[in-house]
């Protein structure tokens, strides 16, 4: 319940956002309010802004009414900057405009674009954006910026604050800047003269106070995100070039970036990495120092080292794509991820050479061996991006995983590193571990820590100020190297730069923002103790999730993620209904479980793509059919138990609806229709599905028909879908799936098994999405056991003309039956049986979350290729959300998980994926006919013997 100012920001803020935008119920505030750091503050509103009208009007409104707020983007953050116990403002995953430069040498960018979307968009021309986070595929702009997010191979060269070209910013009364345009600068220049004027001034006591001057200097000489960016005032003189830069790293402390533009910089495909095993991590530290000089002297060519210490490498040793031998390593083996890009092969290879050369001194374990191949380097990476929370799901369940960054100058780094290891043992953290981008002398240190316990607290505390005079006052590092101040070291800035920078700070702070009202606590904070307060308990509340570090990375890949909650937020309600149900509140427990019925289970779409982006494959999707299994009744099991044990008698319900509908449409016309449609819907609050002209009509199948006794056999499962549901009134194909599935095998020269009782025969996918486990595990063996016998145990290989319905077999059968779906089984076998000539005209594909997961995307692609000179794959579409039948009852979630297609298919005019569901949805929302790539391959092909 809001009170007071609250309630009146509520009431005038709503006729400016829209209402269905602004959340103050303990579901939403909960969900938004926790970020990816080990702190926790409630927000008492949020707001998911789509534009900067918005976020200028909410801004002025709070600094009238004197209500502070916190700006987040993507809040993978991880030193609680990106919460609020006041108004959260959240860039909505709509606001993301960008502007590609003619000569491609720049890149205009709203704040919601994540970090790989950028760089998908500039790679086609052999460009990049300078930060590299590892958190890149889920981290936005607004936050890479407003961090000055560096990485493993921008190091300080590359970084926002290098890479800067100009700014769009939003002040803290309203006031609106854009630093790329003159007449926007002098008005400015009119209205602001004192703070221009103050700027200016700050400026020139900086340069002209000798000692500060040359701390700043040997301070940016390594990577550094510990308070402002001082480094501004003796770099420029221009006042807009210091107040820019100025907002690189200030954590929305100063102002709101509505839009940055960057310098784009080379992205060089040739890369080699190798990953060298050194006899301890002082040799591999001293290793590095070598690196760093010899780059600096311009004798090698290295873009990235990254540091893994031995308990790194001991939390990653069981991952299937890590070599056997790393779990022979003695306990001090230290290994480094090196990488080298170069303009073509021919000069890649000598620089490798010239790395493998430098390095020869050196104690290593294994022979150096600097690897070419794509996907082996590529796998090398994502195996490091992935360690923080790989660490983290390690942890003892309850406990909360913590990671540190720090930088070191590069003539100290051996010694540093080893020092900070004897803290480990001094303050008793056995299980920490250290890795890092060590060219920069950037080390990050993961440890787990319990914050229920005021004795494991007060052991934080202790550990922490050992690290602070360490790292800043023994050997002049930096406290935060990358992942900005925070909260978490927001107590020890001063420590680090001492009372004149410090000062200087507490004056940049005042001119950007007098009335403190911008994310107050962040960087400048004079409590002492700030770093041990607001911390985040992480309770268990079920295993298949309890491993979830809430790092965020599961988000953009979810197709719920702009509509209701994502994965992340999903774990984060759970784990607070069962802290309420362990202190035994089930009152409020319950109000969350009503308040997440549709936000959190109706809305999931139980796709588990957020398992792939994982790096400890938590399948929120998995937990979500959990929840749903507990709430079934009896009854409705005894009814899943009847369809399941009289399948084709439902599928012959099913026929009939469809034919009912379609009667209905030709009756009434679409207009009538959808109008008759919608309203019983909305009578019937949602229950009734949704219709539409994408709706498909009733089909069934007949496998009566001659064939001849053939050497190739192969059996084929037309899934319940292809049997049931066909062409839709508005389909440009005039052959049902089935009808063209046979034609295509038949021109292969395949003979067709059929297994027996088909009618009866189904996956049991529909009812394991929904929580029927022993349902669906009737069908799945009954299935399993047509399919064993008529492939003659296995003997022919199996093609199911649907993906999901695939993956749902491969994942549920015990015997070795070889499963195909439509992508595997083309290139395995149709391409050495067919002629293909690809078609001229533009085609689109969509790889289905069952695709993906079984690794066919590339495959896909590949194929797509073979049948069209012209592929266009939609960059920002995953999961269609249509999610086998729920995208009739749920279809607001279809819509959100494609607001991007319609856009990025533009000019395609045929569009093709594997499952008939997520074709309905695909076609509803692109305006374009969907249909098997069947359709497809049928259409480009002929017998190679004819």
């Amino acid at each position: 319940m809001l009170e007071g100012k609250y309630q009146d920001f509520y009431n005038q803020i709503t006729k400016k956002v829209s209402s269905e935008n602004i959340f103050t119920d303990k579901l939403h505030t909960l969900a938004y309010g926790t970020d990816a750091s080990f702190y926790r503050l409630i927000p008492k509103i949020v707001i998911k802004t789509d534009n900067a009208q918005e976020v200028q009007d909410i801004i002025k409104l709070a600094n009238e009414l004197e209500l502070s707020i916190t700006f987040r983007a993507a809040g993978t953050s991880l030193s609680g900057q990106a919460i609020s116990d006041s108004i959260l403002i959240v860039t909505s995953r709509k606001f993301t405009d960008f502007k590609i430069a003619d000569d491609k040498s720049f890149i205009s960018l709203q704040p919601a674009l994540t970090g790989a979307q950028v760089n998908n968009l500039l790679a086609k021309y052999s460009k990049k954006i300078g930060p590299d986070p590892a958190s890149i595929n889920a981290a936005m702009i607004g936050g890479i910026a407003a961090n000055n997010a560096s990485g493993m191979c921008c190091g300080i060269s590359q970084n926002s604050y290098k890479t800067l070209k100009s700014m769009k910013l939003i002040f803290a009364d309203g006031t609106k800047l854009d630093t790329g345009n003159e007449d926007s600068k002098n008005a400015f220049r009119l209205s602001n003269a004192s703070f221009l004027e103050q700027l200016k001034q700050f400026a020139s006591e900086t340069k002209n106070n000798d000692e500060l001057n040359k701390k700043i200097q040997k301070k940016y000489k390594i990577k550094n995100t510990c308070g402002y960016s001082l480094n501004s005032l003796i770099d420029f003189d221009d006042e807009f070039e210091i107040l820019q830069h100025l907002i690189i790293g200030s954590e929305g402390t100063l102002a709101f970036i509505e839009e940055i533009t960057y310098y784009t910089v080379e992205d060089l495909k040739d890369k080699a990495s190798s990953l060298i095993y050194f006899k301890d991590i002082k040799e591999a530290c001293s290793a590095v120092t070598k690196l760093k000089l010899a780059k600096e002297a311009n004798k090698i060519v290295v873009d990235a080292v990254e540091l893994m210490d031995r308990a790194g490498l001991s939390s990653i040793e069981n991952d299937p794509a890590m070599p056997e031998f790393i779990k022979d390593f003695d306990e001090n083996v230290t290994a480094l991820l090196i990488e080298t890009r170069a303009a073509n092969n021919e000069e890649l290879d000598i620089q490798t050479a010239q790395i493998e050369k430098l390095l020869e001194e050196f104690k290593v374990v294994r022979d150096i061996h600097f690897t070419k191949d794509v996907k082996e380097y590529t796998l090398y990476w994502k195996i490091r991006k992935g360690l923080f929370p790989a660490v983290g799901a390690v942890r003892e369940t309850g406990t909360t995983v913590i990671i540190e960054d720090v930088a070191y100058p590069i003539e100290c780094l051996a010694e540093a590193t080893l020092e900070l290891q004897d803290l480990f043992k001094k303050h008793d953290y056995k299980e920490a571990l250290i890795f890092g981008h060590a060219l920069e002398g950037n080390f990050h240190f993961v440890f787990t820590q319990d914050f229920s316990n005021p004795k494991e607290v007060k052991k934080y505390d202790d550990f922490m100020n050992d690290v602070v005079n360490s790292v800043a006052v023994k050997y002049q590092g930096s406290l935060k190297a990358e992942h900005g101040t925070g909260r978490n070291m927001a107590a020890f800035v001063e420590v680090e730069w001492g009372h004149d920078a410090y000062v200087m700070m507490k004056k940049i702070k005042d001119l950007f923002d007098p009335k403190g009202l911008l994310n107050p606590g962040v960087i400048i904070n004079d409590d002492h103790e700030a770093h041990l307060k607001n911390l985040k308990s992480m309770p268990a509340t079920n295993p298949i999730v309890d491993k979830c570090i809430e790092c965020g990375f599961c988000e953009p890949s979810c197709p719920s993620n702009d509509i209701t909650l994502t994965p992340r937020q999903r774990i984060v309600i759970n784990r607070e209904i069962s802290r309420l149900e362990s202190i035994g509140e089930e009152k409020e427990a319950k109000e969350y479980k009503d308040l997440y019925q549709y936000d959190g289970l109706d809305t999931c779409a139980t796709c588990s793509l957020c398992s792939s982006a994982c790096p400890v494959n938590i399948d929120t999707g998995s937990l979500t059919k959990h929840l749903r299994a507990e709430q079934l009744s009896d009854t409705s099991k005894s009814v899943a138990s009847f369809v399941a044990n009289n399948f084709s008698t439902t599928l012959k319900g099913v026929r009939f609806g469809l034919a009912s509908a379609n009667i209905a449409h030709k009756v009434m016309g679409t207009p009538s229709m959808k109008s008759v449609t919608n309203s019983l819907r909305s009578f019937s609050n949602g229950k009734i599905a949704k219709w539409s002209e994408n709706f498909p009509k009733s089909t069934n199948i007949d496998i009566r028909f001659k064939q001849k006794d053939l050497k190739k056999k192969m059996v084929y499962f037309p899934s319940c879908i292809t049997r049931s549901m066909g062409l839709s009134d508005v389909s440009h194909e005039e052959k049902e799936l089935f009808d063209v599935t046979v034609e295509l095998l038949q021109k292969a020269g395949y003979q067709i098994i059929f297994p027996e009782n088909l009618p009866n025969l189904c996956c049991g996918m529909p009812m394991s999405s929904k929580g029927f486990n022993e349902a669906s595990s009737i069908k799945s063996q009954e299935l399993e056991k047509a399919l064993l016998k008529a492939s003659h145990n296995g003997e022919y290989p199996i093609l199911c003309d649907t993906s999901p319905c695939t993956k749902k077999m491969m994942e549920s059968f015990t015997s070795k039956l070889e499963i195909n779906e439509p992508i595997e089984f083309t290139l395995k076998y149709l391409v050495n049986d067919l002629e293909f000539t690809a078609i001229n005209e533009a085609i689109t594909i969509h790889t289905t979350c069952s695709s993906r997961k079984m690794g066919l995307e590339d495959k896909f692609k590949t194929l797509a290729e073979l049948c069209s000179t012209n592929v266009i794959i939609p960059a920002d579409v995953k999961c269609c959300g249509f999610a086998g039948d729920r995208g009739f009852n749920f279809p607001e979630l279809n819509k959100s998980a494609l607001r991007n297609l319609k856009a990025q298919t533009q000019g395609a005019k045929l569009a093709f994926s594997t499952s008939k569901t997520c074709e309905i949805g695909l076609s509803e929302e692109s305006g374009l006919d969907y249909n098997s790539i069947f359709y497809l391959v049928n259409k480009c092909t002929k017998s190679k013997n004819s």
